[in-house]
C-alpha cells in the first residue's frame, strides 16, 4: 500500500476518532464506563448481492427529492469503502476510499452507514460486491462458482480489504454481513426449490473461510411491490420460503422485511424491478435498524399518551384505515409537510384523538394507543393526520380514536379471505386481528365502541397489471363481505377510495372505475369515493405531500356527508 493511500485511511479514520471520542465525553454519565474509543476495533460489514444489492436503476441526483436522505450525495469521509460492482466491466475502488455514491447510482450502504455512525459513533468500513443477474445457485456458489464467480471474487476483496487494515495496524471485527439476492434463481427450475439448501451453505462457507463461526447475516427479504411480486408470485414465494427456512433454523441468520419500501417507477404501467433511489435508501435504513436491535442500540422514539375522555359511558368513535403505499404515505414527508402553508400544524401530537397502528405488514407497530401524529416510519406520515383533523373540527365534543392498518408490499388479493398460494402474504386475518384488537382494547377501558367504517384506498400496484384489475372490485367485494361477518358488524360501512387508475393503453379496456362503481353501488353501506382531484403528482401510482393531505380531508369529508 503507497503512502498517500495509507494516509487518506489513518485520515478517515481519526475522524471517526474523535467522533467517538465525544460521545465517550458526553455519555458516560449515563452509560457509565465505556471502552476507550482510540482503542475500539473498526466495525467491518459486509454487502453482497445482485442488481438490487447494486443500485440498479437510482439515481444520485434523485436524492435531494427525498428530504430524509439529502446530503448522502456527498462523501462521508468517515467511513471507510471498498467495492467491486458489476459482472463483465466491473466497477472497484483500489483498495479502501471514502463511502460514496459510485456510477451515479444510490446503494443501500449510504443509508446504513449514516445511520450506523448517528447511532454509535463507531469507526466503520463497508466492503461491497454485487452484480445483477447473478445467481446463488452458480455464480455465487462456494463449492462449484459458475457464470461470474461471484463468491470467489468477493472472498479475495474481502480478504484483501481486512490485510489493508491489518497493515495500517488497525483492529477490526466484522459485526454483520448484509445479503440481498435471490430473483435470478426463481428463473432457474434446479435453483428455485434449492434455494434454503444454497443459502445455508453460502452462509456455511463464508463462515469457514473467514473463521467466524457466529457471523451475523442479515437476509434481505425480496420486494414483493415489484412487477415480479405480481406476475411471479409463485416463485417469488419459493425464494422467499427458502430464505425463511434459513432464518428459522439459524439464530445468527436474521430475515429483514424489504417488500414495503418504496419502489421506482417505471413507464408506462408504472411498474418496476428495482427499489430505485427511495427504496435503496429505506432499505439501507432496514439493515441499520436490524443491526443496532442486535446491539441494543436502535432508538426508541417515546411517543405521548392519548388525553382519554372520562368514561361515563362515553362512546369512541373509532375509524379504520387501511390500505397499500398511498395509505402508508410512501412519497408523503414530514419536511415537506412542515413547509405546507396552513397545514404544517398536522405536525404537532394531537392527545385528544388516540391512534394505534401497524404499518408495512407489521413492520412499525405502535405500542398500544399514542396520541394522532406522525410515525417515525422513514419520515413519511398517511392521510390519518388530516382525516383526523377534519373529523375533530365537525364533531369537537365526540371521542375519536384511528386504527391504522397497512402493507404497502401486498395487493388486494391478498387482503381477501382466500389470499393466495403466497400464504405469508395473506393479510386479511391480521387486518380483522388487529381491527378486533383495536375494539377490545377500547372497551377494555371502559368505553363504548363505535365501529364508525372502514377506510380503504384502492391497491396501486393493482391497476396497471391487467388480471389483478379485472379482479379488483370482486376481490373488494369479498372482503367486505367476510369482514362484516368475522367482525359480527352486519351494517359496517366500507369506504372505498380510488385515485385515478392507471392510464396506458396496455390496461385501459378494464374499465375498473366502472366495476368499482357497479359493486359498490349495489350494497348499501359502502361508498365509492373518486379520488380523481388531488394535487398533481409527479409520478404515476404514487400521491405526494399535498396529496395525502388532501386525500385525508376527502375521505373525512365523506364520511361527515354519510353519516
Amino acid at each position: 500500500m503507497n503512502s498517500h493511500k495509507k494516509l487518506l485511511i489513518v485520515s478517515l479514520l481519526l475522524l471517526t476518532t474523535c467522533s467517538a471520542a465525544e460521545e465517550t465525553r458526553s455519555s458516560e454519565s449515563n452509560r457509565g464506563s465505556v471502552a476507550n474509543p482510540i482503542r475500539e476495533k473498526v466495525r467491518v460489514f459486509i454487502f453482497a448481492g445482485q442488481s438490487n444489492m447494486v443500485g440498479s436503476d437510482s439515481k444520485v441526483a434523485d436524492i435531494k427529492q427525498f428530504p430524509p436522505f439529502r446530503g448522502l450525495q456527498s462523501p462521508q469521509k468517515n467511513v471507510l469503502f471498498s467495492y467491486c460492482l458489476g459482472r463483465e466491466n466491473k466497477t472497484q475502488s483500489d483498495g479502501w476510499v471514502a463511502l460514496q455514491p459510485v456510477n451515479g447510482i444510490v446503494g443501500p450502504e449510504l443509508s446504513f452507514a449514516r445511520r450506523i455512525s448517528k447511532q454509535t459513533k463507531a469507526r466503520i468500513a463497508i466492503i461491497k460486491c454485487a452484480a445483477g443477474g447473478t445467481h446463488l445457485g452458480g455464480d455465487w456458489n462456494p463449492d462449484q462458482p459458475t457464470g461470474f464467480k461471484m463468491y470467489p471474487l468477493t472472498l479475495e476483496r474481502v480478504q484483501k480489504s481486512l490485510a489493508e487494515l491489518e497493515e495500517m495496524g488497525l483492529d477490526y471485527q466484522i459485526d454483520g454481513f448484509m445479503w440481498h439476492q435471490g430473483e435470478n434463481d426463481m428463473f432457474v427450475e434446479d435453483y428455485m426449490p434449492n434455494y434454503g439448501k444454497n443459502l445455508a451453505n453460502f452462509i456455511a462457507r463464508w463462515r469457514q473461510d473467514l473463521k467466524l463461526p457466529k457471523l451475523k447475516f442479515y437476509i434481505g427479504e425480496l420486494c414483493t411491490k415489484t412487477i415480479w411480486g405480481m406476475d411471479l408470485r409463485p416463485r417469488m414465494y419459493a425464494i422467499s420460503q427458502g430464505q425463511k427456512s434459513v432464518t428459522r433454523s439459524d439464530a445468527q441468520a436474521e430475515y429483514v422485511p424489504t417488500s414495503h419500501v418504496g419502489v421506482e417507477i417505471g413507464g408506462g404501467v408504472g411498474l418496476h424491478y428495482h427499489y430505485g433511489t427511495l427504496g435503496q435508501l429505506q432499505h439501507g435504513l432496514n439493515y441499520a435498524d436490524a443491526y443496532l436491535r442486535t446491539i441494543d442500540r436502535l432508538p426508541i422514539a417515546q411517543a405521548k399518551k392519548p388525553a382519554w375522555p372520562a368514561k361515563n359511558g362515553k362512546t369512541v368513535r373509532l375509524f379504520v384505515l387501511a390500505g397499500h403505499r398511498n395509505m402508508e404515505g410512501e412519497r408523503a414527508f414530514v419536511q415537506e409537510l412542515a413547509e405546507l402553508e396552513k397545514h404544517h400544524n398536522l405536525l404537532k401530537d394531537n392527545p385528544k384523538i388516540a391512534f394505534r397502528y401497524s404499518l408495512g405488514g407489521g413492520y412499525k407497530q405502535s405500542d398500544g394507543w399514542q396520541a394522532l401524529a406522525p410515525v417515525d416510519y422513514y419520515d413519511t406520515f398517511g392521510p390519518e393526520l388530516s382525516f383526523g383533523k377534519t373529523i375533530q373540527q365537525s364533531l369537537p365534543r365526540e371521542p375519536i380514536a384511528i386504527a391504522k392498518f397497512t402493507h404497502s408490499g401486498t395487493q388486494i388479493i391478498d387482503w381477501t379471505p382466500e389470499g393466495s398460494m403466497a400464504k405469508d402474504r395473506n393479510i386479511y386475518p391480521r387486518f380483522i386481528t388487529f381491527v378486533k384488537n383495536s375494539m377490545s382494547s377500547l372497551a377494555d377501558r371502559g368505553y363504548q365502541v363505535e365501529l364508525a367504517g372502514v377506510f380503504y384506498h384502492v391497491g396501486e400496484n393493482d391497476m396497471s397489471m391487467p388480471p389483478y384489475r379485472k379482479q379488483a372490485a370482486a376481490w373488494i367485494q369479498k372482503i367486505i363481505q367476510q369482514s362484516r361477518k368475522d367482525l359480527s358488524q352486519p351494517g359496517l360501512r366500507w369506504y372505498v377510495s380510488q385515485q385515478p387508475p392507471t392510464d396506458d393503453p396496455r390496461v385501459n379496456s378494464i374499465d375498473v372505475t366502472a366495476d368499482l362503481i357497479e359493486t359498490l353501488d349495489k350494497d348499501p353501506n359502502a361508498t365509492h369515493i373518486q379520488a380523481f382531484q388531488l394535487p398533481k403528482q409527479s409520478k404515476k401510482l404514487v400521491i405526494s405531500t399535498a396529496g395525502i393531505v388532501a386525500l385525508g380531508k376527502l375521505l373525512a369529508n365523506e364520511y361527515l356527508k354519510n353519516r
